[in-house]
């Protein structure tokens, strides 16, 4: 599978307190993109879930301008008590009539740590995470 950098909401970005994604997707201020194919967002866990009793709730956000200074959710997702590496969760892209598309990751527990990718992606059944050798 093919992830555009263009789409990409987090690279390996580690989260141990509720945080925004790294970054921020524009969908342009011009746009009819009319009928397609659905679209799915993938997170990715690079590094399993850890702390005492962690959990994750992961939030789409929509805003009109790319600070978030009134970010509307539009989505939020089951909450994940554990996850290994390589795990996966799925969501649906929703539709939104805002210019700008965050993911918002809303953690509990005591210390929780975990490293999360996320993506647009087509075919989310399909993306494997290998890590980066770049790190190695």
């Amino acid at each position: 599978m093919i992830i555009d950098y263009n789409l990409q909401f987090s690279d390996a970005q580690s989260v141990t307190a509720d945080a925004a994604s790294t970054n921020v997707i524009d969908l342009g201020s011009d746009r009819d993109i009319g009928p397609g194919e659905e679209m799915k967002i993938a997170l990715n866990f690079d590094v399993a879930m850890g702390g005492s009793s962690p959990t994750l709730a992961v939030q789409v956000q929509t805003d009109d301008n790319s600070s978030f200074s009134s970010a509307s959710t539009v989505q939020t997702s089951r909450s994940i008590a554990a996850a290994a590496v390589g795990d996966t969760l799925v969501m649906g892209l929703p539709d939104t009539n805002e210019r700008y598309v965050r993911l918002y990751y809303d953690v509990g527990g005591t210390s929780p740590t975990m490293t999360v990718s996320a993506s647009i992606v087509k075919d989310a059944h399909q993306y494997q995470s290998y890590p980066n050798a770049a790190n190695s």
